[in-house]
């Protein structure tokens, strides 16, 4: 087994004249539960849509199983993208189908499944968190942001794949469904040997669910380490999020 199953190395990203990721190194365990952590606005997303190949860096390298993306074949990356399962911040549904489709689309893209088929996966899924069959007749505009994000995580998990990316993937839940999904997320990680990498928001939540844990600021990983570490870690940006704290080197972002 590799120790890393997903490389980020020397990751840099500008828009214009900002800067976002100026020298990522990040090295993803297979099999754990990896989580990213930040301030608001400190390009967790970038990061992920980098790695995803959904922006292409400005310099650095993302590899996987220690190949580098830009070596793959069309053929090879696609066979990649089978094994992920992602959910977006934004949940990024299609309007224009009901949520059973949504939940299915890769697999009836595919067309190695019949619709019956691919509508049944979907009820299973979407079963998984909370989600009736009625549900999966209805289109994504007619429910409420939660309810959303609960097709999305559907979807991450449709093609039973063995990496998953979530970005943000209890926002918008209630506590409920958010200990539920965490719950979900860490035994798919201990029982199938799937390798999670997320964006999380609720610090609790990240150090009791998963395994390894990453700070993002200032453009740069400044904490990489067990949760277990991660309690105890003196570091002053990753202790004041620990924390919730507003006092401390963490200030507020200005936008212009």
């Amino acid at each position: 087994m590799p120790e890393s199953l997903v490389s980020l190395r020397g990751l840099r990203k500008t828009f214009g004249e900002k800067t976002v990721l100026k020298q990522i190194d990040l090295e993803i365990a297979p099999q754990r539960g990896t989580v990213l952590v930040g301030p608001s606005s400190s390009g967790k997303s970038v990061l992920i849509k980098c790695l995803l190949g959904l922006l292409e860096p400005d310099g650095g390298d993302v590899q996987v199983e220690g190949r580098s993306l830009d070596d793959l074949s069309r053929a090879e990356r696609e066979r990649l993208d089978d094994r992920i399962g992602v959910v977006f911040q934004q949940n990024a549904l299609f309007d224009s189908l009901p949520v059973w489709e949504n939940v299915a689309f890769r697999l009836l893209n595919r067309g190695e499944v019949s619709r019956q088929e691919a509508r049944e996966v979907a009820r299973e899924k979407l079963g998984l968190f909370g989600l009736s069959s009625q549900v999966g007749e209805r289109y994504p505009a007619e429910l409420s942001g939660g309810m959303q994000k609960r097709v999305a995580l559907a979807r991450a998990f449709a093609m039973n794949p063995d990496i998953l990316i979530l970005d943000a993937p209890t926002d918008g839940l209630d506590p409920i469904m958010t200990r539920h999904t965490n719950s979900l997320i860490r035994r798919i990680v201990q029982e199938h040997q799937v390798t999670v990498f997320s964006i999380m928001t609720e610090m609790s939540s990240a150090l009791e669910f998963y395994d390894d844990l990453a700070m993002l600021y200032d453009g740069r990983i400044i904490w990489n380490g067990s949760t277990e570490a991660a309690r105890q870690a003196s570091e002053s940006h990753l202790r004041q999020l620990l924390e919730g704290r507003s006092e401390g080197p963490i200030g507020m972002a200005v936008h212009a």
